[in-house]
C-alpha cells in the first residue's frame, strides 16, 4: 500500500514541477533542490521519473539512493545499475541525458557531509538500516 500511496504522489510531484518549469516542487521543505531523475526499467524498458534531491557540484549532480533508510535499494537505483543512461530535469536547466555512476566509497566519503548539510535526514538514514545508502554521480555525456 505504501508503495501505491508513493507512486501517486510521485506522478502528482512530477506533472506539477513540469507544469511549473521546477517552480513549484523545485524546492524541498527545508530548501534542498529537487530534480527529476528518469531511468529506464530494467525489466519493462518504460521510463521510470522519481523526484529527489541533489547536490550540485560543477559538472556532477549527486543523489542519494536512501529509500528512507528501508532495508533495501529503492527500485530507480536497482534501474539505473541496468541502464546508467538517464535523463535529468532542474529548475532553470533544459533536460538533459547524463551517465549515472555509483559512487565509490571515498566519493561517498566526501560528498556525505555536503549531502547531510542539504538533508539532515540522510543520516538518520543511515542509522535505520544496515546497508550502506549509496550514492549516485550524473555527468554529462560525452559529446
Amino acid at each position: 500500500m505504501l508503495d501505491f500511496v508513493l507512486k501517486i504522489m510521485s506522478a502528482i510531484h512530477n506533472a506539477v514541477f513540469r507544469a511549473s518549469g521546477g517552480r513549484v516542487f523545485g524546492r524541498f521543505p527545508g530548501g534542498a533542490p529537487v530534480l527529476l531523475l528518469t531511468v529506464k526499467g530494467r525489466k519493462t524498458g518504460k521510463p521510470r521519473t522519481t523526484p529527489l534531491l541533489y547536490l550540485d557540484d560543477g559538472e556532477t549532480i549527486v543523489v542519494v539512493a536512501s529509500k528512507g533508510g528501508a532495508p533495501e535499494d529503492p527500485l530507480w537505483y536497482k534501474n539505473l545499475l541496468a541502464n546508467p543512461e538517464v535523463e535529468v530535469e532542474m529548475r532553470g536547466h533544459p533536460k538533459r541525458t547524463m551517465r549515472a555512476t555509483p559512487g565509490t566509497d571515498a566519493e561517498r566519503e566526501a560528498y556525505w557531509p555536503r549531502l547531510v548539510a542539504i538533508y539532515s535526514g540522510y543520516d538518520d538514514y543511515q542509522k535505520k538500516t544496515t546497508r550502506k545508502i549509496p550514492i549516485v554521480l550524473l555527468t554529462p555525456l560525452a559529446r
